[in-house]
């Protein structure tokens, strides 16, 4: 049966003011936007690794946007559980992720088919916050000195490198300069920072590659020797150290970190969280946290992250030899 609506000018008129209404109510639940708690989800434990960033994020990002932004620890799998957590999530902008080079890049470079979700198709990428270089140390009584004494070493005999595990992006970065260098080296992993610099300091391994900001503070107080950093320039912090790529070794991938929504999430929402991440960043205190540890941050919002994202993946592709593809069980 077919209802005929009236076409009068008075029911017509009553029905523009209906649909009217009814866009005003949705405007103004988006402008709402965020008019409840928002959630951080951190692939790491509680003071391990980048839950520092996250939480320093969270708190800088909740005085901007004017609501608590709650931090979840959801730790596994470098970071990939957390990932999997958001990707799932419903796309309203109440829950975010802290991504990070490991699971948004490493992970979809080397295993995707492992993954339970895709790079970039199942995330809204929000904006990077910051890079952070990696760093080759050695203890402080080792007999390399230099970088160069390492490299010169390394192509006349074989020597060893600690990481935090295989297939991390340490752990590649580490490999890539292996290649690129044609040096001669041996992968030893660990299951954390501690256990693979109480065996270096002990002689047990020559070298260890690792993200250098949370080891800063033991270099500055004369416990470890850092020789290079990866990255496109020198840190501030450390103005002494040369980059890879000053040694004639380009590579200069980062660990870095950044805030990612779930796929589908409105660009409005999405546009509302870029800005105050962005007005976070400009903070002193922020910007101070985060240098102070030779990392740097970076605003780099919404498409161009999402392109930051695509590259980054590109790089580890690039990096994945056969040989490390055995290591890593690919």
């Amino acid at each position: 049966m077919r209802i005929a609506f009236p076409s009068l000018p008075g029911a017509r008129a009553v029905l523009a003011a209906a649909l009217a209404v009814t866009a005003l109510a949705g405007g103004a639940a988006s402008a709402a936007y965020p008019d409840r708690p928002i959630t951080l989800v951190v692939g790491f434990p509680p003071g391990g690794g980048g839950d520092l960033y996250g939480r320093l994020i969270a708190t800088a990002l909740g005085k901007t946007i004017g609501q608590t932004v709650i931090v979840e620890n959801r730790p596994g799998a470098g970071g990939n559980i957390a990932a999997s957590q958001v990707a799932k999530a419903a796309p309203d902008g109440y829950t975010v992720l802290l991504a990070m080079s490991g699971n948004l890049a490493v992970s979809p470079a080397l295993k995707p088919k492992t993954l339970p979700y895709k790079v970039p198709d199942d995330f809204a990428p929000v904006g990077l916050i910051l890079e952070a270089p990696h760093g080759l140390f050695v203890a402080t009584q080792s007999r390399f000195k230099t970088a160069q004494e390492v490299i010169k070493a390394s192509r006349e005999k074989e020597l060893t490198f600690a990481s935090t595990g295989t297939g991390a992006a340490a752990h590649i970065g580490m490999e890539t300069i292996k290649e690129l260098g044609h040096l001669k080296l041996l992968h030893v992993p660990y299951k954390g920072s501690g256990p693979a610099i109480t065996d270096m300091i002990g002689g047990q391994v020559d070298m260890f590659f690792a993200t250098a900001s949370p080891l800063v503070p033991q270099v500055q107080q004369g416990q470890l020797r850092v020789l290079a950093l990866t990255g496109s320039q020198r840190s501030p912090v450390l103005p002494d150290v040369p980059t890879f790529k000053e040694l004639g070794i380009d590579m200069t991938m980062t660990q870095w970190y950044g805030l990612a929504a779930p796929a589908g999430t409105p660009p409005e929402v999405l546009k509302v969280l870029s800005d105050n991440l962005s007005r976070a960043l400009k903070d002193p205190s922020v910007r101070n946290t985060i240098r102070k540890d030779a990392a740097m941050e970076r605003d780099l919002p919404l498409d161009k992250f999402r392109q930051y994202i695509v590259e980054d993946i590109a790089n580890y592709r690039k990096a994945a030899t056969p040989d490390l593809l055995k290591q890593i069980g690919q």
